[in-house]
């Protein structure tokens, strides 16, 4: 397939799957899992969730931040800490809808790390930091985005996108 081929079944990809994460919900936002509470220092806050993951399609792994974390098959609903990866196979694709209603599309073949996330729902401070590794991306910003452009970036092998806009799509090639 040429580049240019691939780039338009890309974007094609890419919109079907924000089409799907568009779509009026049928259920609320999914809660986290509780869990038995675990000793920890007063000190230490485990991270808030960045998002969850809305839609999927084909083969899409999703990894948590931690050292030692082991990719596992995504489903919709689950949580993605900032510090996590989203990795998706050969004509697969998934939606991310952030807290602060960012939404990110990861197109096929695709690898994207969410270095940074924070949200304040009350004064709209916050930031983000994606990197695509490889693929494409399509991210529709949110509260974070509209208030504070300056505070959502997305980086490649090449380059920093910073966001002026709401709606953009980001292609990330393993060479130059």
């Amino acid at each position: 397939m040429t580049y240019p081929h691939l780039i338009v079944a890309s974007v094609l990809a890419l919109t079907a799957v924000t089409a799907q994460a568009q779509a009026p919900a049928t259920a609320s936002q999914p809660e986290p899992v509780a869990t038995a509470p675990t000793p920890a220092s007063p000190a230490v806050q485990p991270p808030r969730q960045a998002g969850f993951v809305k839609t999927l399609k084909g083969n899409v792994q999703v990894q948590g931040p931690e050292a030692n974390a082991v990719a596992r098959p995504a489903q919709a609903g689950d949580l993605l800490l900032p510090g996590g990866r989203i990795t998706t196979g050969p004509d697969s694709a998934a939606s991310v809808v952030l807290r602060d209603g960012t939404t990110l599309v990861v197109g096929p073949s695709s690898q994207l790390d969410l270095k940074a996330f924070s949200f304040d729902a009350t004064t709209h401070d916050g930031n983000l930091l994606a990197s695509l590794l490889k693929g494409s991306l399509r991210m529709i910003t949110g509260l974070l985005g509209k208030s504070h452009p300056e505070a959502v970036r997305v980086e490649t092998q090449f380059a920093f996108v910073g966001v002026r806009g709401t709606d953009f799509i980001v292609q990330a090639d393993e060479q130059p």
